[in-house]
């Protein structure tokens, strides 16, 4: 609910009071379902080669080392791009830098889909990929600088559940594309085009009606503000006041806006340089370390082939007393099934995803209904407590049920990401506040990067203590959450601060 706050008589107002009068409606949910649909295009780009590389492997002629290839690069073009990304949101405005992005990785993956072999698929796709890393981290900066601060902590969550959703998204479309026989010889490349192809070029698709929707949208009015451009920034609020509450611009009577100081960047220099000073150095070591250890994405890898043997034990009723330890052990041993087909895409592993995918969006939507009163950083600290030992418990229980249920609620844990990119929105200042989303998530790249050939190795030979291990990192990951200010706090205190400054006599009612 909008909030019936009233102007000053020298008619200036607080910019978050602002914010809160220009109300939350048609525009507001307008952008943030574009930051979700963002999102989608986000994962379709950077992560089209975890369904594109078993379907294109006899074409290309991959083996499994250059497939190895192939689906590492974009995570290289990940951690590269993120960071150049937030730097350039931060100098020259969200929205132009989401419109470069969103268009210049379609083409890119387009292009993708005419590789002639496997060393143009993996740079094209690496270079699509460090185009569409900012994606993510400057999607929800400006919805957060562009809605009223009692709704960010839900619509943070609602844009999390849409990208949780994605790769299920992803399956959705791949499942009737990549059966489909038909090839067409490309003389002209030298190339058959084929389902694969299609579906690489499909994918290119969410960003470009991604790029025409953001078109229509305002730049986020926090950030024109903290560049000194107040009239455009109050312009701008007036805009989405209007789309808001469908009234006439005269109604919002504001002629000035104030907010806290904020010392403006010159140079690459001042903007990076205060993230790595007081105060701001605490909060930066803290993020980056939390998403360090956020080191469930690394069982994802394993995902398929452990549900493929679940679904055998409960076909045959044979093992259903084994940990899922032993289920991963069976299934690094099962050889090789001459009858099926090298390239045939596993339509059960897509479905699985499809579902976990809901499962996650599901739960993501259940945390919004009580964020505000929980805060993320608790709410972060609660999740990884029970997400982390459901990790150590999976191999504690000789059942082999048990142990899937309790796998289950530990791949949960992936959902805390978000969580972390809501308290870095709240930690850092304006101007700085994409680099630190974009610098502060690197770490969560680096660590998946690192930990996978890890965790494989430990699968391997010692399944048992690469879940005590991992498991016992990432619960630590709550110890050191603890260090964070309390933001279900914060935001009360901000709300009042607002009330204050503009003589509402309302509370603030946030629903």
């Amino acid at each position: 609910m909008r909030v019936d706050t009233k102007v000053q008589n020298d008619g200036k107002m607080q910019f978050e009071a602002a914010l809160d009068w220009a109300g939350f409606g048609p525009y507001s949910y307008v952008l943030t379902t574009l930051a979700g649909f963002i999102n989608i295009a986000y994962m379709c780009v950077c992560y089209a080669t975890t369904i594109i590389i078993p379907a294109s492997a006899c074409e290309l002629g991959t083996t499994t080392s250059q497939q190895g290839y192939i689906a590492s690069g974009p995570r290289f073009g990940e951690i590269t791009g993120a960071i150049i990304g937030g730097y350039l949101g931060d100098k020259f405005g969200r929205r132009r830098v989401l419109l470069f992005a969103l268009i210049s990785s379609a083409v890119l993956n387009g292009i993708a889909s005419i590789s002639v072999n496997w060393v143009m698929l993996l740079i094209v796709q690496s270079l699509a990929s460090f185009c569409s890393a900012g994606q993510y981290s400057l999607a929800m900066t400006i919805l957060c600088e562009s809605v009223p601060m009692c709704k960010r902590n839900v619509l943070v969550l609602w844009v999390l559940s849409i990208l949780c959703l994605s790769q299920g998204i992803m399956a959705v479309i791949a499942i009737p594309i990549i059966p489909l026989p038909f090839s067409f010889y490309l003389p002209g490349l030298g190339i058959y085009w084929n389902s694969w192809r299609t579906l690489l070029l499909v994918y290119s698709t969410p960003s470009l009606l991604a790029a025409v929707l953001l078109f229509f949208m305002q730049e986020s009015p926090k950030y024109v503000f903290a560049k000194g451009h107040e009239e455009e920034s109050i312009d701008i609020i007036k805009t989405i006041h209007r789309w808001n509450n469908w009234k006439p611009a005269e109604d919002f009577q504001i002629k000035s806006l104030t907010l806290d100081a904020i010392d403006e960047p010159t140079s690459i220099k001042d903007q990076i340089v205060p993230l790595f000073k007081a105060p701001l150095l605490k909060y930066t070591v803290i993020m980056t370390t939390l998403y360090l250890l956020q080191l469930i994405t690394a069982f994802g890898v394993w995902l398929p082939t452990i549900v493929n043997q679940f679904m055998q034990i409960v076909e045959t009723g044979v093992g259903t007393n084994t940990s899922l330890c032993s289920i991963i052990s069976d299934s690094v041993q099962v050889p090789v099934d001459p009858d099926v087909a090298p390239c045939a895409l596993n339509v059960s592993s897509l479905l699985l995803v499809m579902s976990m995918s809901a499962l996650r969006s599901f739960l993501n939507i259940l945390l919004s209904l009580v964020v505000n009163r929980v805060g993320y950083r608790n709410m972060a600290i609660c999740f990884t407590v029970v997400c982390g030992v459901s990790g150590i418990m999976v191999n504690l229980i000789p059942n082999a049920y048990a142990s899937v249920v309790f796998f289950m609620i530990f791949m949960t844990g992936a959902l805390v990401t978000g969580m972390y990119v809501a308290i870095t929105v709240a930690l850092f200042p304006t101007h700085l506040r994409a680099l630190a989303v974009a610098l502060t998530s690197t770490g969560g790249s680096i660590g998946m990067l690192a930990s996978v050939p890890i965790l494989n190795r430990l699968l391997e030979v010692n399944c048992s203590a690469g879940f005590y291990a991992f498991s016992s990192i990432f619960l630590s990951s709550a110890f050191i959450a603890a260090f964070l200010p309390d933001d279900s706090r914060s935001l009360k205190k901000k709300l009042e601060q607002i009330e204050k400054s503009t003589k509402d006599e309302k509370l603030t009612q946030c629903t």
